[in-house]
């Protein structure tokens, strides 16, 4: 399947994306679980996409998730997650981690724009000063209200069955 090539090592990622800075492509990174991929999802990486040329997502690993989520999280295992993400358009690279936060993978990565969803302040965004001392910069997308993994799991499981 076409999507499993985007799904890329930590190894890998320092070879992929030189050669595209090498073309003087623009990298934008963005993390999370992405445990039951939503609309709200969708429309962020979406906005990512919009801020360069290759959007790569640092995906949680499912022990990162459950240390972050806690017990009965993630509901969808990682390398699914990853496959289900490297099926988007506008996703070109995933990548799963298994540290609480991004910041050694940020740190691989070197992204000339990092994003996070805008219910972060900004000096609470792991690799912001990594990203901007190598000058890069933060973006911070709204997101859409009223959706979120928590509240999806939440109404399946209050489903009488």
């Amino acid at each position: 399947m076409e999507s499993r090539r985007k799904i890329i090592s930590r190894a890998e990622i320092s070879v992929r994306l030189d050669a595209a800075r090498s073309r003087g492509s623009r990298i934008v990174f963005t993390n999370g679980c992405f445990d039951v991929l939503h609309v709200g999802h969708v429309q962020y990486l979406y906005e990512a996409k919009r801020a360069g040329d290759i959007l790569i997502v640092g995906l949680n690993s499912d022990a990162s998730v459950r240390r972050i989520k806690g017990a009965g999280r993630p509901a969808v295992p990682a390398e699914e997650r990853a496959e289900v993400l490297a099926a988007l358009e506008m996703v070109d690279l995933v990548t799963i981690f298994n540290e609480d936060t991004p910041l050694d993978l940020i740190k691989a990565v070197r992204p000339q724009v990092l994003v996070k969803g805008a219910d972060w302040a900004p000096d609470q965004v792991v690799g912001r000063a990594e990203v901007e001392a190598d000058g890069g910069r933060l973006l911070l997308i709204p997101l859409r209200t009223g959706v979120s993994t928590t509240g999806i799991l939440e109404r399946i499981r209050s489903v009488p069955g």
